[in-house]
């Protein structure tokens, strides 16, 4: 069995109303607070916020238990060092009822971004009249839970065009038909009416044949021209020659002469 989690379409928001006339607090917040998270449908989640609206109405006739209205003070601070201050619960009632409410309904929220969205769906008012008649809210008293509806209906898919009709190409006749018409528009241009531009067109178009010959003999020169350049400086240069290495010059030999041998002297 796989666990059920519950989609964004899936979640609907009812309006209710609740008489905060003659309550405890304490008891008023838990049930408000079980509505506005959606404790009381079956497919409430944790992380979701499944929960519905709630408009208490007569919220200055709100009750405490025992001498809490005496012994209890809600508390709040600005940030700063000692920046600490406290109210009894009998003065917060008899001059700021709505955020005592309110005070005791956040409490019993998640401490997170969730539960500031859902403190959101709280209406607060502290006489008996409400401005939200417009949502035709139900009334409930406090401990009763609303009769679950179930899911609702899944909603038609938008009609739209298919596949087939937005992507098909164009057929061959269609293409035919459009070169046709093409065709027949540069057909059915208007002819040009004859007048002075039509006559220095054609003084123009009747020019000596001597000028064009002379153009074309000039171009085929300047043709040629470029064609011999373009060999000449295509021809490769003939490669300098590679000095001859020299040969080491053979070291002369000097024969010595034999010395002349001295004549032998004689005795007397």
């Amino acid at each position: 069995m796989k666990t059920y989690s519950p989609k964004p379409e899936h979640i609907e928001r009812s309006w209710y109303v609740m008489d905060a006339s003659g309550q405890v607090l304490g008891r008023l917040a838990s049930e408000v607070a079980t509505l506005l998270r959606g404790k009381h449908k079956p497919i409430f989640a944790p992380h979701m916020d499944t929960g519905d609206h709630v408009v208490v109405i007569n919220a200055d006739k709100v009750e405490l238990s025992g001498n809490k209205a005496q012994d209890k003070f809600a508390y709040r601070h600005s940030g700063y060092p000692g920046g600490i201050t406290g109210i009894r619960y009998a003065d917060l009632l008899a001059t700021r009822p709505v955020a005592a409410v309110e005070k005791a309904v956040r409490g019993m929220l998640p401490k997170n971004r969730l539960g500031r969205q859902q403190i959101k769906k709280l209406h607060v008012v502290a006489g008996p009249e409400h401005p939200h008649a417009a949502q035709m809210p139900v009334e409930l008293a406090v401990g009763q839970r609303p009769a679950w509806s179930g899911l609702p209906a899944a909603k038609p898919a938008p009609a739209g065009r298919s596949r087939t009709e937005t992507t098909a190409p164009p057929s061959r006749e269609k293409e035919g038909a459009a070169e046709s018409e093409g065709r027949s528009k540069t057909k059915e241009r208007p002819a040009s009416s004859a007048g002075p531009k039509s006559s220095a067109k054609k003084r123009a178009a009747a020019k000596p044949a001597a000028k064009e010959q002379a153009a074309a003999t000039s171009g085929a020169k300047r043709s040629t021209a470029s064609k011999t350049s373009a060999k000449k400086t295509s021809a490769k240069k003939p490669a300098a020659k590679k000095p001859a290495a020299k040969k080491p010059a053979a070291k002369k030999t000097t024969a010595k002469k034999p010395a002349a041998k001295k004549p032998a002297k004689t005795e007397e």
